[in-house]
């Protein structure tokens, strides 16, 4: 079985050598715990390794992304990146490309606008953060990647990163597992392996929406002690799920370090 690296050398460990290729694996946990960074190190493993990177950020410009992996050892800067937001057409073939809040909404309008010309009576309009806008962006960064003949269907394997799923659903919570069910039916394929990240509230330490982690290959959580009773801040990790895989079942503890990012050690 191919593995894909996750960017962490323990991790990687932990779970027989990497990631089931294809799979598809949500990070779970509240803000602050680390998920965003494990994101950056999964992306930035595929760039090193040759995989094209579709990125999807709802939480910060990635222009945020590039400078916090900087300062954690990982420069995007030393390969092509593409925004589908800007209006310029790439002016060499991409290896990471992005899709920030304003790219979703750029897609948004293109989607209603083709509404607009194939039933003028009856337009549909479309959210920037809605699935069906989600699922075309994605379709258009592999159209940009050049990695896919038909559309949809990648020749050549492809890392997908949404950090977060949670904003698709924030204000209909009832409504993530159909959504989830949704994305993974239209974008999943045997040559993507896709990181998502799900958050967690703080006070009720419970997903906004739940449905993500079931349609999930893997599931790998993170969290932190009580900050009140630790009076410190204290990082962990488990593997929860990782199909096709005899992983770790023990926590890690997290440390997050200038210029190495994600550190595990055995708790």
């Amino acid at each position: 079985m191919k593995r894909i690296s996750t960017g962490v050398e323990t991790l990687d460990r932990a779970l027989e050598g990497g990631i089931p290729q294809g799979s598809w694996v949500v990070v779970t946990g509240e803000p602050g715990v680390g998920k965003s960074i494990l994101c950056i190190h999964f992306a930035y493993a595929g760039l090193k390794s040759g995989d094209p990177v579709v990125y999807v950020t709802t939480e910060q410009e990635f222009r945020d992304v590039m400078e916090q992996a900087k300062q954690l050892g990982m420069d995007f800067s030393q390969f092509s990146v593409y925004n589908i937001a800007w209006k310029k057409e790439p002016e060499e073939l991409p290896e990471i490309v992005v899709v920030d809040i304003f790219g979703l909404l750029k897609v948004a309008r293109q989607l209603t606008e083709k509404s607009k010309e194939e039933s003028p009576d009856k337009v549909r309009r479309y959210a920037a953060l809605s699935i069906d806008t989600l699922i075309e962006a994605i379709n258009e960064a592999y159209e940009i990647l050049a990695v896919a003949k038909e559309r949809g269907t990648p020749e050549r394997h492809v890392r997908l990163v949404i950090d977060s799923m949670s904003a698709f659903w924030v204000d209909k919570p009832v409504m993530a597992r159909k959504y989830s069910y949704q994305l993974k039916i239209a974008t999943h394929r045997e040559n993507v392996t896709a990181m998502l990240t799900s958050q967690y509230a703080p006070t009720t330490r419970q997903a906004y929406g739940f449905g993500l982690e079931h349609i999930a290959d893997g599931v790998i959580h993170m969290w932190m002690d009580d900050v009140e009773s630790a009076k410190e801040i204290r990082r962990w990790l488990i593997i929860k799920k990782m199909r096709m895989t005899a992983h770790a079942t023990k926590a890690f503890r997290v440390r997050i370090e200038s210029g190495r990012g994600i550190v595990l050690e055995e708790a």
